[in-house]
């Protein structure tokens, strides 16, 4: 049991955040099917997270501003430098993400998150949908975790080409000012636009299908932090730089 008082814990975690940690030793030649994915706190700066899903080791890791294009392309393009040179990068559907990963890695397969999809249509659909296609969209979006095949693949394509015939036209002439007919709309979109890229972990095992391992990182940390109140944001970098060395030892 430590018998440091408030003030003494309080000078030694000053005393490592005013010191960079050791420089990382990653191999990153070995590195071949990632995740990638942020979290804000408060709504205000973002953590970014590149994961290695074969040892769960954090390759990178930075906190900025947010999640866009001109800070992940900066991070990508660095590693790159630096010798990484993915297969597959399991993300979610922030488009400037994945144009920066494209940027950068040319045929690089992108693995869309099937959670992240899943839960934001579910969102939109709301949980008790009136509408025929909004309740016919989200028993599809339930199914579509539970896919480990290349025939659930196929019968996922088919029940949506299937609804597309029967909806699609009828779901685009909906009101857009509409908020229940604009999140539909929304849904669909989604799901057209994820499709090409929902399922390539049928096609390659080593390639995860979700970013879960990061949310269980995130949900970690975030709990230590909060072990950790009087933090200042001004030195919450340093220690998620310290955070990420002590995780990968």
């Amino acid at each position: 049991m430590c018998n440091y008082g408030s003030k003494k814990i309080k000078d030694i975690i000053h005393y490592w955040l005013y010191r960079e940690p050791p420089q990382s030793k990653v191999d990153l030649t070995c590195c071949k099917y990632l995740l990638f994915d942020g979290t804000y706190f408060k709504k205000t700066n973002c953590l970014i997270l590149l994961v290695n899903n074969d040892n769960n080791i954090i390759i990178d890791g930075d906190y900025i501003k947010r999640e866009n294009y001109y800070f992940t392309y900066s991070m990508f393009s660095r590693l790159k430098q630096q010798g990484l040179y993915p297969k597959s990068l399991t993300v979610d559907g922030n488009t400037n993400v994945i144009r920066a990963i494209r940027d950068v890695w040319l045929d690089i397969i992108i693995q869309r998150c099937l959670v992240h999809i899943q839960r934001q249509g579910l969102s939109w659909l709301r949980r008790k949908p009136k509408l025929q296609a909004a309740i016919k969209l989200r028993e599809l979006l339930l199914f579509l975790t539970e896919i480990k095949s290349k025939k659930g693949k196929k019968e996922f394509i088919r029940i949506f080409n299937n609804w597309e015939k029967e909806y699609g036209k009828q779901v685009l002439a909906l009101p857009k000012k509409d908020k229940v007919f604009s999140d539909l709309h929304r849904t669909r979109s989604l799901i057209i636009h994820a499709l090409l890229d929902m399922f390539h972990y049928l096609d390659d095992r080593n390639i995860p299908s979700t970013t879960n391992k990061l949310e269980g990182i995130f949900s970690r940390l975030k709990q230590n932090l909060n072990l950790h109140k009087g933090l200042r944001k001004s030195n919450r970098s340093q220690y998620f730089k310290w955070y990420i060395h002590f995780k990968n030892q």
